[in-house]
């Protein structure tokens, strides 16, 4: 690692640098130019993404056994409040992703609950 100030090189695990002692800053594991920019290792790793999104894109896949549709599309809805609140975060797919199977389910799980009552009544 070599100095800010005065360019001397340093061991990887200084602090200070041994000629000037300026305070040496280390790398940062994590840059977002590294990983955060990338649309490929965003889809992989939730970097920078809505914690709303990815909850509606789960749920939103649980949904098709009916039962999480409606909250699939309440975390899809409230996902897209957020992304629009931090303009930084990602997840507006998991988010549309949430809300659209979420839609779709609660139809049919209303429509089977409907179902059910008018079988019911008939009997």
């Amino acid at each position: 690692m070599y100095c800010p100030k005065c360019g001397t090189k340093n061991d990887d695990n200084a602090f200070r640098c041994i000629n000037c002692s300026a305070v040496i800053q280390p790398v940062p594991v994590y840059q977002s130019s590294d990983i955060g920019d990338d649309a490929g290792i965003r889809m992989i790793l939730p970097v920078g993404r809505s914690a709303l999104a990815i909850i509606a894109g789960y749920i939103g896949l649980f949904s098709l056994v009916l039962i999480p549709a409606p909250l699939a599309l309440v975390f899809g809805i409230l996902a897209v409040m957020d992304i629009k609140k931090h303009p930084k975060r990602h997840g507006m797919g998991r988010a549309v992703f949430g809300i659209i199977m979420g839609l779709i389910f609660s139809v049919l799980l209303l429509i089977m609950i409907v179902g059910l009552i008018l079988g019911k009544l008939e009997s």
